[in-house]
């Protein structure tokens, strides 16, 4: 059974700092792409991050880029998110997700990905 817990979420204020990560259990890590999404209150749940099985291809929504980095430890089951220069509108619930591909491709899409973890609360204080 697929099981997905993230930690790491907390309080900062804008401009910090924080890691997330993502620790999996119960399949093979290394066949899986994985993706951080992000849903603040009263919206959809939003793409933040994405990397391929190797950790060879990554994808970052416009709004990340250049101040979150995503990446995987395949030996420790593990995916992570440095989130740096943080805003007020980075605040969210932040989930880590699990999909089986074939090859190095990495995906956006929420439907896409079939295993969720419980989420955990990112809150930038201004």
């Amino acid at each position: 059974q697929v099981h997905l817990v993230e930690s790491g979420g907390g309080l900062v204020q804008a401009g910090g700092s924080l890691r997330l990560s993502c620790a999996a259990s119960g399949f093979i890590f290394s066949n899986y792409c994985m993706g951080w999404f992000r849903q603040a209150p009263g919206k959809e749940r939003d793409f933040v991050a994405g990397i391929s099985r190797s950790g060879g291809n990554t994808y970052y929504a416009d709004s990340v880029k250049g101040r979150f980095t995503i990446s995987r430890d395949n030996a420790k089951n593990t995916v992570y998110l440095q989130m740096n220069s943080l805003k007020p509108e980075d605040t969210a619930v932040y989930y880590c997700a699990a999909d089986y591909v074939l090859g190095e491709l990495v995906t956006h899409v929420p439907d896409i990905y079939d295993n969720w973890g419980q989420g955990a609360q990112v809150t930038v204080s201004s």
